[in-house]
């Protein structure tokens, strides 16, 4: 299966079935380079590197290899003479199934999405929007299949309900999927195809009615819980979904990945199963390491359960997915894009944030997985949540205190400066979505926020200042799944609206390199294995044509990619 991307500017014809190039195994490969940059304080940038099967076996000029594996096999390999290998780049926190509908739905958005053999442009305003939606209703062919769309932002497209959903069509369904993906609206042929009523809300807990409203067809955050089984049943459905993941591997490889961590992200059998078909054989050209929810495993069992219950998880994945042991994922607020986030000082309009897990119930799952001696990653967006997250890591350092405990912080979309300092001494770390800013600091800066706190959203400086480990991570399609995008997002801080936002909360380009190799390894624990050149480590590299500690800050995005090297494996983009 053939698919041509876009990516940098530079038409890439990539092969899903990737061609890997393994290596004589009677000897010892060593590729010389342009540059090499390694992450090693000891020796930060090299000419060559010695490489054993899977495993980097020396580093230094070519001449310094030589001799020091003198005696043994060695085959030099010059192909990378003019190019840059730097660390393998780490996806650090990805969804397949989310990224998957990329490739599965109508993408109306509020920023350009370059994809596989499309580029799709923002849809600008409300007017826009609808316009667009109508021809691409008009354009569906099927009326018993369910028509979906993703992107859709109030705050740039305006309000949608179920009545001007039904104004578009009243026989096609509809299901327009919130920006967030924290929210869907229906119209009513969609509720009908889905048999959504008012008796099912009427059933379910009163913190889901509270984010139910049948009349104009909209669920959110828990409300969507209500109805996304039957949603999911029928969009990831094996004919749509494997070729789907199909094209977000190439995506991901044609990026420059070497490995995918997907926290908290499926629970689902039948899910693991099928991303295990892509992403489980051989030829994938990267690692998907999955990270269980601990959201669901916590309400769903008594205590004495829940640990035995998530490790019977393990066993789901293969070949090249696995489960990393020890490590949870729990959520405190609501979605960014969706202005859910739980703030301290409350939004401009009024409204308030929501919980996706309630602060009682978010206590007794950190407890739980605390003592057990896991690592916890905790989704978060607004400084209220923050608060909450800190309050608990600090109760419970107090009553069973760890070392080494690296708490994960994840997305850090607001946060104040007095809780960076305490993040530091509590001893968390974070991993940040660095594209929010990027898309909505000048839009929050007029609805919902204000300037003072939009311009800082995700301050990424104070967290280098106070010495607190951070990784990047993208959260396809929070962000675009390509690490040189964000690295670029956390060195520039340019919106898509051309302003500079939060100048103070830029990072240099070395700290977003380590924030996507290194930093991002150390947050999963696999500092040892991966995220930097070093003798003893995996030999993943992805070789690039510019170096992006040289190249001009707003280029890095652009950098063309030749491919990358997996354990060992050459795997080019063609």
């Amino acid at each position: 299966m053939k698919f041509i991307f876009r990516v940098r500017n530079v038409a890439l014809c990539i092969l899903f079935s990737t061609t890997s190039f393994a290596q004589d195994a009677s000897s010892i490969v060593v590729y010389t380079a342009r540059e090499i940059i390694t992450l090693d304080p000891s020796r930060p940038a090299v000419g060559a590197v010695a490489v054993e099967e899977n495993r980097i076996v020396a580093t230094g000029s070519l001449e310094e290899i030589q001799r020091s594996l003198s005696g043994q096999a060695l085959t030099i390999d010059t192909r990378f003479e003019d190019l840059v290998l730097i660390p393998g780049l780490i996806n650090q926190h990805e969804h397949a199934w989310l990224a998957s509908l990329l490739f599965m739905t109508e993408i109306l958005s509020i920023e350009d999405w370059v994809l596989p053999e499309k580029t799709v442009r923002r849809a600008i305003d409300a007017a826009d929007y609808r316009q667009r939606l109508e021809s691409i209703v008009s354009k569906h062919s099927d009326p018993s299949e369910v028509l979906y769309t993703w992107g859709f932002h109030q705050l740039f497209h305006g309000e949608l309900t179920r009545a001007d959903l039904d104004e578009i069509s009243s026989t096609i369904p509809i299901v327009v999927m919130q920006r967030s993906l924290h929210e869907q609206i229906h119209n009513t042929a969609a509720l009908e195809y889905f048999d959504i009523d008012q008796a099912l809300i009427d059933a379910a807990p009163e913190a889901v009615r509270a984010q139910s409203n049948l009349a104009e067809g909209h669920f959110w955050e828990r409300g969507q819980g209500l109805v996304v089984g039957r949603v999911f049943a029928d969009i990831f459905r094996p004919s749509r979904y494997l070729p789907a993941l199909e094209q977000l591997e190439a995506y991901w490889h044609a990026a420059g990945s070497t490995l995918i961590a997907e926290p908290g992200g499926i629970v689902s059998p039948a899910l693991i199963a099928l991303q295990n078909q892509v992403f489980g054989d051989a030829q994938t050209p990267f690692r998907m390491y999955y990270i269980a929810d601990g959201r669901s495993f916590a309400g769903t069992y008594p205590e004495d359960e829940v640990i035995t219950e998530i490790e019977k998880l393990y066993a789901s994945a293969q070949g090249m997915t696995e489960f990393i042991p020890g490590q949870v994922k729990l959520f405190a607020d609501g979605a960014m894009f969706s202005q859910l986030m739980q703030m301290s000082e409350g939004y401009l309009d009024g409204h308030h944030g929501e919980w996706l897990m309630e602060p009682e119930t978010f206590a007794r799952a950190f407890r739980i997985y605390w003592d057990a001696g896991y690592q916890i990653h905790v989704h978060q967006n607004g400084d209220a949540g923050l608060d909450m997250v800190l309050d608990n890591l600090q109760a419970n350092m107090e009553r069973n205190p760890r070392e080494d405990h690296r708490t994960v912080i994840v997305h850090f979309g607001f946060s104040r400066p007095d809780q960076v300092e305490r993040l530091a001494v509590l001893g968390a770390i974070v991993s940040a979505n660095p594209f929010y800013p990027i898309v909505l600091a000048d839009r929050y800066s007029e609805q919902g926020i204000g300037p003072e706190r939009a311009q800082e959203m995700v301050r990424l400086g104070d967290l280098v200042r106070a010495d607190v480990s951070l990784s990047l991570h993208s959260d396809t399609p929070m962000a675009s799944g390509q690490p040189l995008r964000l690295m670029s997002n956390a060195v520039n801080r340019i919106t898509v609206g051309g302003n500079l936002a939060g100048p103070a909360q830029r990072i240099s380009a070395e700290r977003a390199l380590r924030a996507v190799t290194l930093d991002a390894a150390y947050s999963l624990r696999m500092e040892d294995e991966v995220g930097s050149i070093i003798p003893g480590k995996l030999a993943n590299f992805t070789v690039l044509v510019e170096n992006p500690l040289t190249v001009s800050p707003e280029t890095i995005e652009n950098i063309e990619i030749w491919g990358t090297v997996h354990e060992g494996r050459l795997l080019p983009l063609p």
